[in-house]
């Protein structure tokens, strides 16, 4: 019995996915079946811009052809080893990512959670060999707002009802301080038990908040102060999304590409989605020797993790970051979003402001969160020619592929004002 779904209509489709998929995700109403560079198709031919980015997985397009012959080359000769025996690709892997991103060790792995939780067991582990913490003391400090997952472990710093709730009991161990709060910080920090505080640079999830100028750098001299791990969850603000390589680089003395002189250099750097370009999952979690290797042999692991294909795979695609100077495009063409968009704030009362850097941007809309207006916009975007998703009821987060053109990204933010423009009439 076939599978096929290349002769069944975007209804039918919704409808299949409906019946015998898990209710855990509420997609806007389109059925895609292709993509390229900026462009995504629906099954009944219609084009979009893509505004998501699969929540800024692909980077570098939609299957990018230097991407996708890397994982078609390689998928030819070797898929997966397991870590039981060594591969070709893994070695060549690491040393390329280390050197890349300026680190000592790499630990690959799958998953964005998988990467989160992987620097939270690396992080307690290297408060009971280093720090000196009485085994099973170890905490961990998040910031509020946060999202990194879904996982059991991860929910239970959470404090977003709909990851939570139902869930419990809750994993011990975590303590949650406001985000963009540096005196918090620095009293959480006085318990001799922390092991480490663990931050996105840019709150994604929570509608693209942006913390004050030095937040990220107070962070990380808090951190060292107290003797307490500085944990970067980049995974989807990281490979040039906001304009740096890296979010934690801040106001970095690079002039092309990264030179490796960023303004907070984390202590763990959690890496994932465009790691990949969003063609296979891959993802990392990066440290100097001190730490990486106060886990040995049996503490940790993946089958997946190293895969030959996804080494391949993540090579060509942090080689495209480089060679195609995406965070410089990502850099310049947030710089015009913005300035589009506060137009439309100057001009609607449906959008109250706008936020973001380089190309992870959001707009809040005038509205309660329990409103459906956020959600009506983005279909009748959608209408129009470009997706994008809300977040937390009133705000819609615009994440657009950063290979895109100055003329494409005024094409799309003309969508973005004629769509609020008539919803506001």
């Amino acid at each position: 019995m076939s599978n096929d779904g290349a002769n069944m209509t975007s209804s039918q489709l919704m409808e299949m996915e409906d019946k015998y998929g898990a209710h855990n995700y509420h997609p806007l109403p389109v059925v895609l079946c292709k993509g390229e560079g900026v462009y995504v198709w629906d099954v009944e031919g219609k084009r979009y811009f893509d505004f998501l980015s699969a929540y800024s997985a692909v980077n570098q397009g939609h299957c990018h052809p230097a991407i996708i012959s890397a994982l078609s080359e390689q998928a030819k000769t070797l898929t997966l080893t397991s870590r039981a025996f060594y591969n070709d690709q893994l070695g060549p892997y690491e040393k390329y990512m280390t050197e890349y991103f300026n680190y000592d060790k790499v630990l690959p792995i799958n998953s964005g959670v998988e990467a989160v939780e992987t620097a939270l067991k690396l992080c307690r582990k290297w408060a009971y060999v280093k720090k000196g913490v009485a085994e099973g003391k170890a905490k961990i400090i998040f910031a509020g707002g946060n999202f990194h997952g879904r996982t059991l472990a991860v929910i239970s710093a959470s404090q977003d009802p709909d990851s939570t709730t139902g869930f419990g009991p809750y994993m011990p161990g975590f303590e949650i301080i406001d985000y963009n709060d540096l005196d918090a910080l620095d009293k959480a920090l006085d318990d001799p038990n922390i092991a480490g505080f663990i931050v996105e640079p840019i709150q994604g999830e929570a509608g693209v908040m942006v913390p004050d100028d030095g937040y990220l750098a107070g962070a990380k001299k808090l951190c060292e102060k107290h003797n307490a791990l500085f944990i970067a969850d980049e995974v989807q603000t990281g490979i040039a999304r906001t304009g740096k390589l890296l979010a934690t680089c801040g106001n970095c003395s690079c002039e092309v590409s990264c030179q490796h002189k960023p303004e907070v250099k984390p202590d763990i750097l959690v890496l994932g989605k465009a790691l990949s370009g969003g063609v296979f999952p891959v993802s990392a979690v990066l440290a100097n020797d001190e730490i990486m290797l106060c886990i040995k042999p049996g503490e940790h692991g993946s089958t997946f993790g190293g895969n030959p294909l996804a080494c391949a795979v993540a090579i060509a695609a942090l080689e495209v970051v480089k060679n195609e100077g995406l965070a410089e495009r990502a850099e310049a063409m947030g710089i015009i979003f913005r300035n589009r968009m506060q137009a439309i704030v100057d001009k609607s009362s449906k959008v109250n402001l706008v936020r973001g850097k380089g190309l992870l941007n959001a707009i809040v809309i005038n509205d309660l969160e329990t409103s459906k207006t956020a959600w009506n916009i983005c279909v009748a975007m959608k209408d129009n020619g470009l997706i994008a998703k809300p977040t937390h009821g009133n705000i819609i987060r615009f994440a657009p592929p950063l290979v895109i053109t100055e003329e494409q990204l005024h094409e799309c933010c003309d969508i973005i004002e004629k769509t609020i423009l008539e919803y506001d009439s």
